[in-house]
């Protein structure tokens, strides 16, 4: 199976509608070849859900989701800061998916023998976590971040926004993924610098890290902001 659809019901953060889109993909340099798991809302189109602040339906109160606007000289929230480009793979998952190209499939499927990463773009606590147990059931590694505060440790990295917030989530014996802005702020007691990342040399691809997911002994790993 190169894609399918694993969920299409309501979000778990406010109810409304979302959709969870898999595809298979080998073209990624720094993951290697991966399950990507969007998990968007499955009526509105990605900027505007940005724009309108609807994407809290698959965000929650995530701050890199910036502030809803209606400047029309805007097409995303003011002052977003997610990586995620939403012009790019995730505005391409959901024109095919009005188009049709996905279909109804087996989670279990699509992540057996493959590594998977949970929550591409959307938190992965926005989905029933039957959801995610079946995807990962047979896959061989996995990574996934949440900024739903303690979801699935099992499963998860918690997505820490400062370092006020990382230790807290370190003293109730959570393992975090924090972005910071240079080397100097890595706590090198309880953090790793990323492996796939430039500034650590880019030594292994993510395939093989298998450091970014929950119920893992590893300090928490960092990465420097680009």
């Amino acid at each position: 199976m190169r894609s399918a659809i694993i969920y299409n019901g309501p979000s778990l953060l406010d109810g409304k509608p979302i959709v969870v889109i898999a595809t298979y993909s080998d073209r990624n340099t720094k993951t290697g070849r991966v399950v990507q798991t969007y998990v968007m809302r499955a009526d509105i189109n990605p900027l505007e859900a940005s724009k309108t602040g609807e994407d809290y339906s698959i965000c929650g109160d995530c701050v890199m989701r910036g502030t809803p606007t209606t400047d029309p000289e805007r097409k995303i929230a003011k002052g977003r800061r997610c990586y995620v480009n939403l012009g790019q793979g995730v505005l391409i998952v959901y024109k095919s998916l009005l188009r049709g190209v996905y279909k109804p499939g087996s989670a279990r499927e699509m992540g057996r023998g493959r590594f998977v990463r949970v929550g591409t773009y959307g938190d992965p606590g926005a989905v029933p976590a039957a959801v995610w147990d079946e995807l990962l059931s047979e896959a061989s590694t996995w990574t996934a971040y949440s900024h739903q505060s303690g979801w699935r440790p099992d499963i998860a990295m918690q997505s820490a926004d400062d370092y006020h917030s990382a230790v807290m989530h370190w003293k109730a014996g959570r393992r975090t993924f924090r972005v910071i802005a240079e080397l100097g702020h890595l706590d090198p007691n309880n953090e790793a610098l990323c492996p796939a990342s430039k500034e650590a040399g880019r030594r292994v691809q993510c395939t093989a890290c298998k450091l970014c997911k929950g119920g893992t002994a590893a300090k928490s790993i960092a990465i420097v902001e680009h």
